[in-house]
């Protein structure tokens, strides 16, 4: 049931998205229609006028809305997977500026989060905002040891304001959920929840500083990327110190170019530097818009604001890495096997029907030179492709498809040239051959061996005790339970990785010494016993694919 200041905000809500022209919006909640027609009454509304794209009337009405709603903007365009493309798009270009609040209140809140006087933590301190956003402004400063910083202050009685309509819109989505069918296929309350959870990781700046050392650290020693350094000692929930960091704007091309920096390893750079966040580190800045990358004279890149990352698991890399391999193979049966084997659509799929659907998008699109070929659209058409097979589409994927897109629009401006399947087909050919074959089975046998091999003499005590308690009749009455019957066959698989452990191991070790003890080029039993043990090692080590 609506609150009374809620039926008030919903009513202004729907005034605006009639004056733009988005009936279709306000006809999904059912309880306006009636408040709709009223307004469609108005005189001046029987003039015939020509109407803009529906994807910009809704730009401008959620910039009419207010902040919260155009943040709202924002993060409904990094989901292009639920959002036809025109809208997608536009929605992309919303800024998220409004004026700044007075710097009376700025200082006000840092002396409150940090406990002393401004003079106390800097020697310089600019009380014109550098910027200002929805939730936050920017100030710079100057520390005592002379260091140059920016300051990052949350806008005060921001959090009632976020509370107040995020409320608002849980109760728009499910009316539309109940009464629009085509609103329901979008998942708008899923969509909120989204939105909620970035809102509150804005909300405590510690987020962003975490997000940002972590970024740092993932590229300490590289020529590619700086990060600038965090103060934690003067980081609250409220406030965020960073260093200052003087480079070029990305978007001020001549500026670079008169900087004598070669263009093409730029834009080269950019695209090295995505899939190094993405398949390296699983942990990306998935906020890469203009804005938030500058160069320095060297040529390296920097990135602030830190408050939107994206993080990838092993599994998903080698679903994205399989599949990019396979599209630069026009390989469509590929990419159908790789989804299957990675979970992403259902194990009854059919294998042809799902090639046959990717090879009927794709196709047409490369048709086009590579070089002319955009990964992001390719990405989004495969996941497009992939709902009508019941692929719930991840948002982290997403977030990284909308990050891959921003590259892409970027390195082209820089140098139009820009050919991404020169820089990306090899490195992630290295990926896949340091993740999927010998140098991976050696890096997991590194890795597990120890503790395995801890976990071995508890292993015969386990055993014991299991075959005890069955023998007494213990577990004879539920025996037949689905978990049990799992219990079961983890305890007969562990039992035969525990064989293998000690016969691959015993293998590796007597081949070993009879290498080094007997070697001669016509005696090969030493290198028989190694490869022998090292197969039994990795059966015993790694994963079994069989599922519960």
């Amino acid at each position: 049931m609506l609150s009374l200041s809620q039926l008030m905000r919903s009513l202004h809500i729907t005034r605006i998205f009639v004056r733009h022209d988005l009936d279709e919006f306000v006809s999904a909640i059912h309880l306006f229609r009636p408040y709709r027609f009223l307004l469609r009454l108005l005189p001046w509304r029987w003039i015939p006028r020509t109407r803009a794209p529906r994807g910009q009337r809704l730009r401008e009405a959620l910039e009419e809305l207010g902040p919260i709603f155009v943040k709202f903007g924002q993060v409904l365009s990094t989901r292009p997977d639920l959002l036809p493309e025109d809208i997608a798009e536009e929605l992309a270009k919303l800024q998220d500026q409004v004026p700044p609040f007075p710097e009376a209140e700025a200082a006000r809140i840092i002396e409150t989060a940090l406990g002393g006087k401004l003079t106390d933590f800097f020697s310089e301190f600019s009380h014109a905002a550098l910027a200002s956003a929805s939730v936050a402004q920017v100030h710079a400063a100057r520390l005592h040891d002379g260091a140059e910083v920016v300051v990052k202050v949350l806008r005060p009685g921001i959090e009632p304001v976020i509370e107040r309509d995020l409320q608002l819109l849980y109760v728009l989505a499910r009316l539309a959920m109940r009464y629009s069918p085509e609103a329901r296929r979008l998942r708008p309350v899923e969509v909120v929840d989204e939105f909620g959870k970035t809102l509150h990781d804005e909300l405590d700046l510690r987020v962003e500083s975490a997000n940002a050392s972590r970024l740092r650290a993932n590229f300490a020693e590289s020529k590619l990327l700086y990060v600038p350094k965090v103060y934690w000692d003067l980081t609250r929930r409220e406030v965020m110190v960073m260093e200052r960091i003087h480079g070029i704007p990305i978007s001020n091309v001549d500026g670079l170019k008169n900087a004598g920096i070669d263009m093409k390893k730029l834009a080269h750079n950019g695209v090295e530097i995505f899939f190094t966040q993405a398949f390296r580190d699983g942990f990306f800045h998935a906020d890469m818009h203009p804005g938030n990358i500058f160069v320095y004279p060297d040529g390296r890149y920097c990135a602030i604001d830190f408050g939107i990352m994206g993080s990838l698991g092993d599994k998903d890399k080698r679903y994205l890495a399989e599949n990019f391999l396979a599209f630069f193979n026009r390989d469509y049966r590929g990419v159908a096997e790789a989804h299957l084997r990675a979970g992403w659509v259902p194990p009854d799929t059919r294998v042809e029907e799902f090639e046959s659907a990717i090879r009927a998008v794709l196709e047409p699109v490369f048709a086009k030179p590579l070089s002319e070929i955009s990964f992001g659209r390719l990405l989004l058409h495969l996941f497009q492709t992939a709902r009508r097979f019941n692929m719930e589409i991840q948002p982290q994927l997403v977030l990284l498809q909308k990050t891959l897109f921003n590259i892409e629009g970027l390195g082209r401006r820089l140098y139009p040239e820009l050919d991404l399947w020169v820089t990306a087909k090899p490195f992630l050919e290295r990926w896949m051959s340091d993740h999927v074959g010998p140098r991976a089975l050696f890096r997991t046998l590194k890795r597990e061996l120890p503790k395995w091999w801890a976990m071995a003499p508890e292993m015969p005590g386990l055993v014991h005790e299991a075959l005890r308690r069955l023998r007494e009749g213990e577990l004879a009455m539920e025996w037949k339970s689905q978990e049990l019957s799992r219990l079961r066959r983890e305890l007969r698989e562990q039992q035969q990785r525990l064989t293998l452990l000690y016969v691959g191991s015993a293998a590796m070790l007597a081949g070993v010494l009879d290498a080094l003890w007997r070697w001669t080029p016509s005696r090969l039993l030493g290198g028989v016993l190694i490869v022998a043990g090292v197969v039994l090692l990795a059966k015993a080590l790694l994963p079994s694919d069989k599922t519960a």
